[in-house]
C-alpha cells in the first residue's frame, strides 16, 4: 500500500493545531491511519487549567493489529501560533508545520508502510504539546509498547543528531520600593536591580563542550513598573538557557550573580542528550530540544526528520518535496540497519 506524502502533508496543514487545539488534526489523523490497515489508540492528554481551549486533545499510537514493535517512530502533532495554510510550488511545500512537523508524519507514516510490507515490527506514536511543555510524551512515557528503538522527528536537514542540547528555564523576580521618579532617594527601583542582575547574567561564561558547542542564554521577556515617573515597586524576567551538559553549575553561576538583587526560580528543565552515530549517514548537533528526554521508556532514541529548524516558527516556514521523499528513503534505512 502506498500514499502520497506531498497531498498528505497538505493535508495535515490545513489542519489548523496550534498547542491545546490539537483534537481536529488528532481525529482526521486517527481516520487516516485506520484506512492504511493501522489498529489506533487514543491516549487522551488534559487540557491545563490555563488553557483557553476546550477540546479534546490525545495522542495517536498505530501498530499493526496483534504485533509489539521493535521500532517507533514519533514526531508531534502540534504547532506554535499563528496558524499559516499550506501551499506549494514545484519545489516546496509552504505554511506552518510544513517542517515542523507535519511533513514529518508524512514520511514517517510512508516509511512505516514500506517497514510491514518487509515484515519489520514498527509502530507510530504522534503526540501534542510538544510545542509547549510535551504533556503528551511525558503521558506517553507512563504507556510504552516494548519497542527497542525510538526514531523522534524533528527538523534536522536529513542529518542524524549526534546531540539535542537540553533546556533550562529562569524566573528572575526583584523587589523595590515605589515612589516618585523626582525623588529616587526616597524609592528603590526593582526594574534597576533586575537590569544589573541581568548584565550579570548575560556576563556569565557558558560550559563548552568540544564537539558540541557553547551552551547559550537568551533572555526573552522582561517587564515591571507602572510608569516613567513612577520608580518600580517589582519587576520579572523569563530566560532560556541552552545546556551542553549537566545544569548543576549553570544554576549555581546564575544564582551567585544575581544574589543580593533578584531572585531565580527554574521552572524547567530538559536534559541534555547524546544519541549514536551511524556510519555513512550525514550527522548534526540539534541546539534545540525534543520530546526525547521525556520518551526515555520507548527505547534508545535516534532524532532525524526533513526540513530546516531555521525556516520552523516563521511566517516562511516550508518543506522541499525532495527532502520529503529522501526523508522516506532515509527513515526506512536507518530502521533496517537497526533492526538487522
Amino acid at each position: 500500500m502506498s500514499l502520497d506524502p506531498i497531498h498528505l502533508t497538505r493535508s495535515l496543514i490545513d489542519i489548523e493545531s496550534i498547542t491545546y487545539n490539537e483534537g481536529a488534526v488528532g481525529l482526521w489523523l486517527e481516520g487516516y491511519l485506520q484506512g492504511l490497515g493501522f489498529a489506533v489508540e487514543r491516549m487522551p492528554v488534559p487540557q491545563p487549567s490555563d488553557s483557553r481551549y476546550s477540546g479534546d486533545r490525545f495522542n495517536l499510537y498505530a501498530v499493526e493489529e496483534g504485533i509489539q514493535p521493535d521500532l517507533v517512530f514519533s514526531t508531534h502533532m502540534d504547532t506554535v501560533p499563528p496558524f499559516v495554510p499550506g501551499s506549494e510550488d514545484e519545489e516546496f511545500i509552504y505554511g506552518r508545520g510544513s517542517c515542523d512537523a507535519k511533513g514529518i508524519i508524512a514520511a514517517q507514516i510512508a516509511a512505516a508502510l514500506r517497514l510491514r510490507e518487509q515484515g519489520a515490527k514498527v509502530g507510530l506514536l504522534f503526540v501534542v504539546g510538544e510545542e509547549r511543555d510535551s504533556a503528551g510524551a511525558r503521558l506517553a512515557n507512563e504507556h510504552p509498547r516494548g519497542s527497542r528503538f525510538l526514531i523522534n522527528g524533528e527538523p534536522t536537514d536529513n542529518r542524524l543528531a549526534l546531540a539535542s542540547k537540553g533546556a533550562l528555564r529562569a524566573v528572575f523576580r526583584a523587589i523595590g520600593k515605589m515612589g516618585h521618579s523626582a525623588y529616587p532617594e526616597l524609592g528603590d527601583s526593582a526594574i534597576h536591580k533586575l537590569i544589573h542582575a541581568l548584565e550579570k547574567v548575560l556576563a556569565l561564561e557558558l560550559p563548552f563542550v568540544e564537539d558540541i558547542g557553547p551552551g547559550t542564554l537568551n533572555i526573552g521577556l522582561i517587564h515591571g513598573g507602572h510608569a516613567p515617573n513612577v520608580i518600580a515597586d517589582t519587576a520579572e524576567a523569563h530566560a532560556l538557557v541552552r545546556l551542553v551538559g549537566p545544569s548543576h553549575e549553570v544554576r549555581a553561576a546564575i544564582e551567585n550573580a544575581v544574589a543580593g538583587l533578584a531572585t531565580v526560580d527554574f521552572t524547567l528543565e530538559i536534559p541534555f542528550v547524546r544519541m549514536r552515530k551511524i556510519e555513512g549517514l550525514d550527522t548534526m548537533v540539534a541546539a534545540f530540544t525534543t520530546d526525547i528526554p521525556a520518551l526515555s521508556n520507548w527505547g534508545e532514541p535516534l532524532l532525524l526528520g526533513p526540513g530546516s529548524i531555521h525556516v520552523a516558527h516563521t511566517p516562511h516556514e516550508g518543506l522541499a518535496k525532495k527532502e520529503l521523499l529522501q526523508a522516506i528513503d532515509l527513515y526506512t534505512t536507518v530502521a533496517l540497519r537497526l533492526l538487522q
